[in-house]
């Protein structure tokens, strides 16, 4: 799959912008500042409808604006596609494909698919767990639109379970209030049953590749690894700590993945009335999805807190190259080939590092790079140049 056109209307910095791209490799040079990531940015958006450098959509709509427009003519083998995207201040968002009638945002999920390159991947390793399960959930839909319905409704569900805990801990929780919370039990056992189970076997199709791709990218003498800790394995603390850490393999990620959603769901119901107690005292759910980890390693170590800087870079680029990996495998039943952005990447890696990747990804059908320089550029990534300038393309190089 490649994008053939992108045009934008106030988003972020862009009153208008049309910019022509083709399969192969297309480089976008300009100044910092100038806007490029915000077209990297809006891609990622059509794809994943999240960006990689804000969590909420507001700063997504040019300054005095309420509606900011992505449109994208995507081709996948000779069928073309144009896909809209509208996103509302204040309201919500609406997709459009090949000019149809309005459908929710969601209905366009798996159209665009991308594999997104940025500095800002660094808090995949160096960051909460927060960055790593958004990174787990955001490759699962895009691989599976389905489950961000799954999410959807994860999310709804922790909603009202954590307003009704801190509603007891307010101490206006009565014996109602408790068959409430049994209810809320059952739809949030089920919800994050249903969501670990995709998670867990997404993380196995992973693990494979994020240890290849390390592989490559250094001079193999560590290897990378993933491990999946969830709350109902007991391995996490009350604040999403590690507690007492099983070695991997001996119980936990194992374990669960050999467990259906149904037994799955069985264990949640069970945790939660073990957890009950803290839960009434902390006025939060402490158990469920939300405050899992994905645990990379890094020999025997965990890469965060012990790998340098040099190797921080590495796991983040295997991370990501893993995922397209995995997207690949998908193209063997039907799929289709990711976009590859590389967002102003190169300037923070090393020459070797550089060479390394751009040697890895030069082959894709499309890829998409951004520098501020033409020397930041690997030889291996020759392809066509665009100029990026106030406003808008000045044209190619």
């Amino acid at each position: 799959m490649y994008l053939e056109h992108l045009s934008l209307t106030d988003f972020r910095s862009y009153a208008q912008v049309d910019l022509k791209l083709g399969p192969g490799v297309t480089v976008l040079v300009g100044s910092n500042g100038i806007g490029k990531t915000n077209l990297m940015e809006a891609i990622g958006y059509l794809a994943t409808l999240s960006s990689h450098r804000v969590s909420t959509d507001a700063p997504l709509l040019r300054f005095g604006t309420d509606r900011a427009l992505i449109r994208a003519k995507l081709v996948r083998g000779e069928q073309p596609t144009v896909v809209e995207l509208e996103i509302n201040a204040g309201r919500a968002n609406r997709g459009r494909i090949n000019r149809g009638n309005p459908a929710r945002a969601r209905d366009i999920l798996g159209i665009c698919q991308t594999v997104l390159f940025a500095p800002e991947d660094l808090a995949l390793v160096k960051g909460d767990p927060s960055n790593r399960r958004r990174f787990l959930d955001e490759l699962l839909v895009s691989l599976m639109p389905v489950h961000a319905a799954t999410r959807t409704d994860y999310d709804r569900v922790l909603k009202q379970r954590n307003a009704l805990l801190k509603s007891a801990r307010a101490g206006k929780f009565t014996s109602g209030h408790e068959a409430t919370l049994d209810v809320w039990d059952q739809h949030m056992a089920r919800a994050g049953a249903e969501l670990l189970h995709a998670r867990l076997e997404l993380v196995e199709r992973l693990r494979p590749h994020l240890k290849n791709a390390y592989a490559q990218l250094t001079d193999g003498s560590k290897e990378a690894g993933a491990v999946y800790r969830s709350t109902i394995q007991g391995v996490l603390d009350d604040d999403g700590g590690p507690a007492e850490r099983p070695a991997e393999g001996s119980e936990g990620v194992e374990d669960l993945r050999s467990l259906s959603v149904d037994q799955l769901t069985e264990r949640y119901i069970q945790a939660f009335a073990a957890s009950r107690r803290k839960e009434l005292e902390r006025g939060i759910s402490l158990v469920g999805p939300h405050r899992d980890e994905l645990e990379l390693v890094l020999g025997q170590a965990p890469a965060k807190g012990y790998a340098s800087h040099g190797e921080t870079w590495s796991m983040c680029l295997s991370l990501r190259l893993a995922s397209y990996y995995v997207m690949l495998d998908d193209t063997r039943t039907g799929g289709s080939a990711p976009i590859l952005i590389l967002d102003d990447v190169f300037a923070e890696l090393d020459v070797q590092r550089r060479r390394k990747l751009a040697a890895i990804v030069a082959g894709a059908e499309q890829v998409l790079v951004t520098a501020a320089v033409d020397a930041d550029i690997p030889e291996e990534l020759a392809g066509r140049r665009v100029k990026v300038v106030p406003g808008g393309i000045d044209g190619e190089g």
